[in-house]
């Protein structure tokens, strides 16, 4: 992106107040990237400012992702409606292998460009690449992100163990040829992967105010106690952003005590790594020890409701999260396990599942907080309270307009319920970020979407062999896959192997 845009005044808008759900008439004057006022209707503004004609229109603080991939929008619509997250992990991993550098910034672009239709102004992605992160793909996907001005923390997905290495009896389920098949996957050693992030590290091509780097050490037991103990290491020594997925499904939650006698949270903190720079994806299945030495270490959850229940993997105990102080943030994962990158309906599922998995009302979350965990709690996972998640002078100037013409809104009685319970993400109308309209009027301003349609179009012919094969090496171990996940779940033979 350029430098920072002259003085815009947004004049005539509704500004929503996350605590008591009003929303007053507002001018909101953005400088140097930054919010640098608020006032009522006539707020004085340098006389070289735009104006951004805000009537009838919402403002709320940038949204934050606080978990995504990257490396998903080319598998749109292409997920079983029956998957589970264990036969997704068994075939994607090698059609990553197929893609070229100018596919992982078109997927880059895809990813961007529907957060920011969705009001989303800052992400943690967690990108893939097979079988090693490389500074060039990376480079990619962060050239997409500096481009279309989306706020990211970038982070390298890794693993020394495959699937099949990681959860203790799943080889051995497998009927042959698919046991050998499997069986010969092998993922990079994780020097590898250490080596190809100290370069990265090295050579970081982009402002790190707007695209920053982080580590993201996949599945615990997807990694070796030496590639994770190396892992917390390489963040604390260049002060990273950290994210793992932890205890998403039952099964790894099984394979834990069977890999190393205790819980995946009691592992992560025997080792270190649970902390503030560490954020963890999903938590689902969580003992009461496992909550308290969360929020005893200041470690972040990011709840993706959305890509839970499409893959069945359960419920987050995000009201007993709450309660013992953890600090609660929001993701829609990525797009080809949930579907979609909107975190409108992530809140508005969020707060409904906590009516299911609390009996008892005073328990539910109300919309102040679910918001809050869309915002100031994403913000926090990307290690950016400080700067991100507020409409406050001082903060940056990430805003998110919505258009209150819009029947949902008619008649406006209770702005904040009305958001997170109605809201889809069809009235953002304006995206913001640091004081740059990056979409305006319902149109993207940096991108011309039509050619990149038609460059998709093509990558994603030319990939769609690969993915035909994962999908039938997925269909051919489904039925055991599945069985073996519905347990018990036996020892291993031997110890996995990296």
């Amino acid at each position: 992106m350029s430098a920072a845009p002259r003085p815009l005044v947004l004049r005539g808008g509704r500004l929503l107040d996350l605590a008591d759900g009003t929303a007053p008439a507002t001018d909101i004057l953005l400088a140097d990237g930054t919010i640098a006022a608020l006032g009522p209707p006539g707020l004085a503004a340098p006389d070289d400012a735009e104006v951004l004609d805000a009537r009838d229109r919402l403002a709320i603080p940038g949204l934050v992702n606080a978990h995504t991939h990257g490396h998903g929008p080319f598998g749109k619509g292409l997920l079983g409606d029956r998957a589970i997250l264990e036969t997704f992990l068994a075939g994607i991993a090698p059609t990553l292998r197929e893609r070229r550098l100018e596919d992982k910034y078109l997927g880059g672009l895809l990813n961007a460009l529907d957060m920011i239709e969705n009001g989303i102004t800052a992400c943690f992605d967690m990108f893939s690449e097979f079988p090693a992160p490389t500074l060039a793909g990376v480079t990619a996907i962060g050239r997409a992100y500096a481009e279309t001005g989306l706020r990211a923390v970038i982070a390298p997905m890794m693993a020394d163990l495959t699937i099949f290495q990681a959860i203790p009896g799943l080889l051995d389920a497998l009927p042959e040829p698919q046991r050998s098949e499997a069986a010969a996957l092998r993922a990079a050693p994780f020097e590898t992967h250490l080596a190809a992030c100290r370069e990265i590290l090295a050579h970081w091509p982009f402002d790190r105010e707007r695209v920053r780097p982080g580590l993201a050490p996949t599945i615990p037991l997807h990694c070796t106690d030496p590639f994770l103990l190396a892992c917390r290491d390489l963040a604390h020594e260049h002060d990273l952003p950290i994210q793992i997925h932890l205890a998403e499904t039952k099964v790894q939650a099984d394979a834990a005590s069977v890999r190393y006698g205790r819980s995946l949270t009691a592992h992560l903190d025997e080792l270190g790594l649970l902390g503030r720079r560490l954020s963890v994806a999903h938590g689902i299945w969580l003992g009461t020890d496992d909550i308290a030495a969360l929020a005893r270490s200041g470690t972040t959850v990011v709840h993706n409701p959305a890509s839970n229940a499409r893959l069945g993997s359960g419920i987050a105990p995000v009201v007993a999260l709450r309660r013992a102080g953890v600090r609660v943030a929001l993701g829609t994962d990525a797009c080809n396990t949930s579907d979609h990158m909107s975190l409108f309906e992530v809140q508005r599922l969020a707060s409904y599942l906590s009516r299911l998995a609390a009996p008892h009302p005073d328990d539910w979350l109300t919309p102040s907080e679910v918001i809050a965990m869309a915002t100031a709690g994403g913000a926090a996972a990307l290690g950016e309270e400080a700067r991100l998640g507020r409409i406050a002078p001082g903060y940056a100037a990430d805003i998110v307009l919505l258009d209150l013409g819009r029947v949902r809104y008619a008649p406006l009685q209770a702005p904040l319920t009305q958001l997170v319970f109605g809201e889809n993400g069809s009235a953002v109308t304006d995206t913001i970020i640091a004081g740059r309209p990056v979409y305006r009027d319902g149109r993207h301003t940096t991108v011309d979407l039509a050619a990149l349609r038609r460059k998709v179009a093509e990558a994603a012919t030319r990939l769609r062999p690969s993915m035909d094969r994962a999908d039938a090496f997925i269909r051919s171990v489904e039925a055991p896959i599945r069985h073996f996940c519905r347990g018990p779940h036996p020892a291993p033979r031997s110890p996995p192997r990296p």
